[in-house]
């Protein structure tokens, strides 16, 4: 994440929105992609991956930080793929927002850390209750995601702690289009205009 940027006046932010893929959108790794938008103004937009899984667990990522973790349930947790762009960085997603070296306020409910303090912290079992670990992000340039939102690639809505945190990877997706009432199966694969 860079310096937190803010919308210029009369830029509406979707910071703190679940970005929601159309079935339309086959590229991966955003084919059946749920991102929340972390950053968005009028220089761009990023964001990260809520339900992309990588090969890697919590475990391994702490060893490589040659930090060690007795929690067996936390070593096995997985991490995800936040998005195709620096993907050898690691980005912890959480609710509480502490006070992490590197950390950035999405908005009142959410923060994202990339310092190793916090890694630190979980591994201990000192961390926010519940995490989500990934590696790299999505980014869209100026204007880029209001195009894609104009072509019907994406669904927003308020992101979620439940999707996040307690629903199952697999039907991330799903949960997250049925936040704004949505069954993403009964949706056509293309979007259409008239």
């Amino acid at each position: 994440m860079s310096a937190p940027r803010h919308p210029a006046p009369g830029h509406p932010t979707l910071a703190g929105q679940f970005l929601i893929a159309m079935p339309g959108l086959a590229d991966p790794p955003f084919s059946r992609g749920v991102a929340l938008v972390c950053q968005h103004d009028e220089d761009g937009a990023i964001g990260l991956l809520v339900n992309q899984l990588s090969e890697y667990r919590l475990g391994d990522v702490l060893a490589q930080m040659k930090l060690g973790c007795d929690d067996p349930e936390l070593a096995d947790a997985p991490v995800l793929i936040g998005g195709p762009v620096q993907q050898e960085r690691g980005f912890v997603l959480h609710r509480e927002p502490g006070r992490w070296e590197a950390s950035y306020r999405i908005n009142e409910d959410w923060s994202v850390t990339t310092s190793r303090d916090i890694l630190v912290a979980i591994a201990a079992g000192e961390g926010p209750r519940q995490v989500l670990m990934a590696l790299g992000y999505a980014g869209w340039g100026a204007g880029q995601l209001e195009q894609e939102l104009k072509d019907n690639a994406w669904l927003t809505a308020e992101a979620s702690e439940r999707v996040v945190f307690d629903t199952p990877l697999e039907e991330r997706w799903s949960a997250a289009a049925g936040l704004v009432g949505i069954d993403p199966l009964q949706l056509p694969g293309y979007a259409g205009h008239a």
